[in-house]
């Protein structure tokens, strides 16, 4: 990660240290909470946000030490489609197919909902392989 304009980084400090993870508290900002009209706009929102890091023997960082947390920028459109796309398509076509064969709009609606809850139970599932795939690095 040599190039920053290849990667994702946010600034932490660091909440827990375990055994085999650091868990970091970052400061998760919209893009408009830099605009001078925050004040005035319901829209500019920030969040804390906890990020789970794996923890490296060599790793000697203390509980309230300010790092850097890094990801690769390509991860991020992969997330997007996993997190947010995938899911409405999930949702649109199964109301698209259900509306045309049940015609009931109600019930069509409830079972294109219901048929998201498999969909984050296998991502639950998945947690961990996504975690390798996803992860994050402290520079």
């Amino acid at each position: 990660m040599s190039n920053t304009f290849d990667s994702i980084m946010h600034t932490g400090i660091i909440k827990s240290i375990d055994k085999d993870k650091i868990n970091v508290m970052i400061l998760s900002q919209s893009a408009c909470s830099g605009c001078h009209a925050k004040s005035m706009c319901a829209v500019a929102d920030m969040k804390e946000k906890v990020i789970e890091i794996s923890k490296k023997s060599s790793d000697n960082y203390k509980i309230g030490d300010q790092i850097t947390v890094v990801m690769e920028r390509s991860m991020g459109p992969k997330a997007v489609f996993y997190g947010y796309f995938f899911p409405f398509l999930i949702v649109l076509i199964s109301l698209i197919v259900l509306i045309s064969l049940t015609g009931n709009e109600g019930l069509a609606g409830l079972i294109s909902l219901v048929l998201l809850i498999p969909y984050y139970f296998m991502i639950y599932l998945l947690r961990d392989k996504l975690k390798k795939k996803f992860e994050f690095k402290i520079s």
